[in-house]
Parts: C-alpha cells; structure tokens; sequence
C-alpha cells in the first residue's frame, strides 16, 4: 500500500485559502498513493474561537468536494480532521475516512480533548473509537492529543488494527515528544502509524512537521521536514506479521486485569 502524507502549512484566518491549498496538494498526491493523508483542522487551523461559525457538515461543500477528488483519482483519503457540526447542534473535531469510491467509511471524533488549551470550550468529545476497513485492511483513527493516552492505542491494535493514522498539529517546542510517541505506540502495539503534522507557522506557533510512517518494529520508515510537503511511503503490511512472529506481545495482554 503506497501512502502520502500530505504535511500542509495552514494559513491563519483563511479558510478558502486553506481549502483550496489543500485541494489542490491532494489533486497532486492522489494519482500517485492508494491512501493520502491530511492533518489535523486544515480547513481553519486552531484559531479556536472561530471554529463555531467555519465548522463544516458531513453533507457539506468541503466534504463533498474530497469525496469527488477520491472517486476521480481512486485514492483513498483519510482528510484529516476537521471541525464538524453535527445533528445533535455540537461541533467536534473530526477525522473523515473516504475510500477510493468516494464513499465515507468512519467518521472519527477526537476523544481526549486537550484541557490545556481548553478545547472542552469549543468541542464536543466523540465517544467512537472502532476499526474500519479501508483498502481491504483494518484501520483506525485517532487525533494528535490521543497519542498521549496508549489504551485507546492498545484498543485499536486488540480489535485488529493494522494501520492506525494520527492526524495532528504538533508544536515544535515539543517536537521530540511527538517522535517519541508516534514510534512507541507503533512498537508497543505492533502497527503501522502513520503520523500526519502540519507545517509552518500559526499565530506566534511554529509546527513541528516532521510527518512520518513508523512500522511495526518502529522502524521510520519515511519522515518528512518542516516545511510544506508530500512524503510518500510504500508499507509492507506482512511486517506486522513478522512482528508477532518475532515476540506476540498482544498474546500476552491480559485484559482482565485492566478492568
């Protein structure tokens, strides 16, 4: 499976532009990947109080729009995420899972919302952390500050995932951790991460880039730098079962104790 990570810098206060940007690396990366990759909230980047009047409905333009890309290139798009209004009146941030048909497969909400920067006042967690197909594979999703809480990583390797993606936007300030973290979860879990960071600058915010796919032995397997850019990778998903032949850690988990 060739994926592309499509490492975009978000322009601040400039949802079109950033729409259009993204549209565009996306027309570019698609006929070459079976998957591509966004990060995290590319439509208006983490200008939080303005997420309200700029969130997005799953029927909507943008939405619609990725949907046509995939279908017309037969690329897969895991878009990201991006801030979702849905029928309940609440907006959450959102990762939309779209195959190669053009057909929405899973639509994920970030469940650990970041308390640090006081996400709780502008989102609504999601509750929904399963396993989807994509590219006949099991896949999950998650969204940058979820990294930090392993379980749910662990969750997803014990329903069969093989490929876990992580949209994000990741300062660069703590740059160090987000490698650390996105080659742990794959090692400890067995997977494939596929880490997708944005790029640039955001108000007085420098983002770390470095988007990167780690394999199962969480090896990196490609890496991008700072600054804008599509990285591609080939993954082999038999390494995941060379893994477990190597040392099955999942086989050892012993879940009733965690209860």
């Amino acid at each position: 499976m060739k994926i592309a990570l499509v490492q975009m810098e978000v322009l601040e206060k400039n949802k079109a532009g950033n729409v259009q940007k993204a549209f565009d690396l996306l027309r570019q990366a698609a006929p070459n990947c079976d998957v591509a990759v966004m990060p995290e909230i590319w439509t208006t980047g983490y200008s939080l109080g303005h997420l309200s009047k700029e969130a997005d409905y799953l029927n909507g333009t943008v939405v619609n729009e990725l949907r046509q890309i995939a279908a017309a290139d037969r690329c897969a798009i895991v878009a990201g995420s991006i801030p979702l209004r849905k029928g309940d009146g609440n907006v959450y941030n959102t990762a939309i899972t779209i195959d190669k048909n053009g057909e929405i497969v899973f639509c994920y909400s970030k469940v650990h919302l970041f308390s640090m920067f006081n996400e709780q006042r502008f989102f609504s967690p999601g509750n929904d952390f399963n396993v989807y197909g994509l590219e006949e594979t099991t896949c999950a999703s998650a969204i940058c500050y979820d990294l930090r809480f392993p379980e749910l990583f662990r969750h997803f390797a014990m329903q069969g995932a093989k490929i876990i993606f992580v949209p994000a936007e990741w300062p660069k300030i703590r740059g160090g951790i987000w490698d650390l973290f996105i080659r742990a979860r794959a090692l400890e879990n067995h997977t494939f991460i596929v880490g997708v960071n944005c790029a640039g600058k955001f108000h007085d915010q420098k983002f770390y880039g470095h988007s990167a796919v780690i394999s199962p032995f969480g090896e990196v397997l490609a890496a991008g730098g700072e600054e804008e850019e599509i990285v591609y990778c080939d993954i082999d998903l038999s390494q995941i079962e060379k893994a477990n032949e190597y040392m099955n850690v999942l086989k050892d988990v012993r879940p009733e104790l965690m209860k």
